[in-house]
């Protein structure tokens, strides 16, 4: 039993499926989540009430998962949000899906699914299409990537209440990335909106999302992932226009994470909204959410040359390091032999967060370990066509290739800096071959995915790169990093330089300088 519930619950695995065929039986699939209040109230009412549970012991095989724990599975049987309800066979093809089922609900959805249980048996299941083995489509890297998705800022932008869409109204921290260089201004009204709709004005922190079309209603959740995700968006945003209004909230982010989500080694995953019975807060790290959290402030500390920030950033890294990342460059979901391994989110931000960290820190350990892991994620998940999001066997549905799109811009945005800072061009092919896979799509695509209009302009084009000839930390390293372009490289302790001198680069074109005040006239020069 789980959370006070009647159920008899298994764990996600091989053994539960194995159960099922042995006894005939459908699986029942919960996906729940520490910070989610609605998967709470549905193990009291629902799960809760002695009946159900007896139905469910005795007719199922329940199985639990905690979609933080389980982000493949989550991808896979993800009904809508949570908590996810699914009835499926005992090779995991969904037979029935819902959200949140209070007691009369699951009884109709528990007959149903026995009647097709009984009629079909095993056909009574379908594989999703998104499952159903064919590649993304494939297509040509171009400028109009970019030139499309700036023009859906625009499109589905809100001019009244700032963000885009209409409810519920998500920050999209991604997305406000894109637009600070090619839209600045809604990039600016969404953040000022963002902090009056979902930050913790009393605890620091951001809120999930907003309900309502104004940011009212927050869902009270806060994640690691969405805090780092807007600490780094809101770091960006201080670097264009110097505001404080911007530097506080990711100041006051940061001491909500040291203060509540640290764990002693690295940063726990969520805390749930207050409830009468406390706060739920689960401590435990998860390494695509940590090496975020490292990306993200150690972007702060390259702005504002803040210790905290630094500090917390070098220490989740080497926890990383040390626990999360093997010898061969697999990394592990969380710090424990159960947890899966390679997916495909934590060997990409793995690898950001190491090259986050060789730009900031000049750390050379970091930076080989992200070449490690980049080159562990090529042979693991490149199947010629696409990124898998993780092994090609499994459980359930694990089995079956799916190529998400966030994480391989995730990827090929970290890959085009390391193949700057190792000097080695395979990364950039790889890059490319990462973000080609779904180019047949692009004029389909939304503001939500605006990220991958960012990474096809970096491969159409030539990235600002700063080599420094000086160490990490020396003047002109930190105004090199203070350069107003979040998408540029910056390589300390650079070989070809002159100690003493930086050279700023964009492709063939370049300017040797020897103080930070003539940067950003080097810079100014190349643009023009």
């Amino acid at each position: 039993m789980t959370d006070g519930t009647r159920v008899e619950w298994r764990e996600w695995g091989t053994a539960a499926f194995d159960e099922a065929r042995r006894r005939g039986a459908p699986v029942l699939l919960v996906l729940t989540a520490t910070w989610c209040g609605e998967c709470h109230e549905m193990d009291a009412r629902t799960y809760g009430e002695p009946r159900i549970a007896a139905n469910l012991n005795d007719g199922f095989v329940p199985v639990r998962v905690d979609v933080d724990r389980h982000p493949r599975v989550r991808e896979r049987y993800n009904v809508g949000g949570f908590p996810s309800t699914v009835f499926c066979t005992p090779d995991g093809k969904r037979i029935a899906g819902a959200g949140f089922l209070g007691p009369d609900g699951m009884r109709q959805v528990i007959d149903r699914v026995r009647e097709r249980w009984d009629a079909s048996g095993m056909d009574a299941g379908r594989v999703p299409r998104s499952l159903g083995g064919d590649p993304p489509p494939a297509g040509e890297v171009t400028d109009r990537i970019e030139a499309h998705l700036a023009g859906q800022l625009d499109a589905q932008f809100d001019a009244e209440f700032g963000g885009w869409g209409d409810s519920p109204k998500f920050p999209l921290p991604n997305t406000i990335e894109f637009a600070l260089k090619r839209d600045r201004a809604k990039a600016r009204q969404t953040l000022d909106a963002v902090t009056r709709g979902l930050f913790d004005e009393s605890e620091g922190g951001f809120y999930r999302y907003a309900r309502t079309r104004d940011w009212g209603d927050p869902d009270r959740a806060k994640l690691l992932a969405d805090n780092a995700a807007l600490v780094r968006a809101f770091a960006h945003a201080y670097c264009y226009t110097g505001e404080e209004a911007y530097r506080r909230p990711a100041d006051r982010t940061v001491e909500f994470l040291t203060d509540d989500l640290w764990n002693g080694s690295a940063f726990g995953g969520s805390q749930g909204p207050e409830t009468e019975s406390g706060t739920r807060t689960d401590l435990t790290a998860f390494a695509d959410s940590n090496a975020l959290a490292v990306d993200a402030l150690l972007t702060l500390t390259a702005y504002t040359d803040a210790d905290e920030p630094r500090t917390y950033a070098r220490r989740a890294l080497s926890t990383l390091q040390s626990e999360f990342v093997d010898d061969d460059g697999t990394v592990r979901h969380w710090a424990d032999d159960a947890a899966p391994t390679c997916c495909l989110d934590d060997q990409a931000h793995t690898v950001a967060a190491g090259v986050r960290a060789a730009q900031v820190l000049g750390d050379d350990d970091a930076l080989e370990m992200a070449r490690r892991v980049a080159d562990r994620t090529i042979d693991a998940l490149f199947d010629g066509d696409a990124f898998r999001d993780g092994p090609a066997t499994g459980p359930g549905l694990l089995d079956r290739p799916l190529y998400p799109l966030d994480g391989a811009v995730t990827l090929a945005d970290a890959f085009l800096d390391l193949a700057v800072l190792t000097g080695d061009d395979r990364y950039r092919t790889v890059a490319r071959d990462a973000v080609g896979a779904f180019a047949g799509a692009w004029d389909r695509f939304g503001v939500q995915v605006a990220g991958y209009g960012a990474v096809c302009a970096r491969l159409c084009g030539d990235s600002l790169v700063v080599s420094v000839g000086e160490g990490a930390g020396s003047d002109l390293h930190r105004a090199a990093l203070r350069i107003a372009d979040h998408e540029k490289v910056v390589v300390p302790d650079a070989s070809e330089p002159e100690s003493g001198t930086a050279v700023v680069a964009v492709g063939d074109r370049s300017r040797t300088v020897s103080s930070p005040s003539d940067l950003a006239d080097a810079v100014a020069s190349l643009a023009e």
